[in-house]
């Protein structure tokens, strides 16, 4: 049986993206997303938990963050949950945990009421939506 991995959130940037070019002119952005959830605990007081998550985005993706969002920017990222596996120069096993972003769409900026227009980049990352 095929399995499924597919993520998608709307969140706040917590800063701009990194970007960084590899070889082959192969680009890669790195940022992170906080996502904010309300509930209300056993003595009915209103909570909020911030989780945040680590994006990666590659290719037209990248170039997309690169040229369109920034820290506090709202964003929808779709895409799926990938674990990377290292060792660091002692020797010491590490691991992150990341989404790869297959799409992002920019929702709203900050000090900016409604969503973002296509104008603004506020497109789905493929195909002819793009604003160039």
């Amino acid at each position: 049986m095929a399995g499924l991995n597919k993520v998608m959130l709307i969140g706040n940037l917590g800063r701009d993206p990194e970007v960084r070019h590899l070889e082959g002119g192969i680009a890669v952005a790195n940022f992170t997303l906080a996502t904010n959830e309300t509930y209300r605990d056993k003595n009915n007081e209103k909570r909020e938990q911030t989780e945040w998550h680590n994006i990666a985005a590659w290719r037209a993706n990248a170039e997309f963050a690169e040229k369109y969002i920034k820290k506090g920017y709202t964003v929808y990222v779709e895409g799926k949950i990938h674990t990377r596996n290292w060792e660091d120069k002692d020797g010491n096993k590490k691991h992150q945990t990341e989404i790869v972003a297959d799409d992002i769409k920019i929702l709203a900026r900050p000090n900016h009421d409604g969503p973002a227009s296509a104008a603004d980049g506020g497109a789905k990352t493929e195909g002819a939506d793009l604003p160039f």
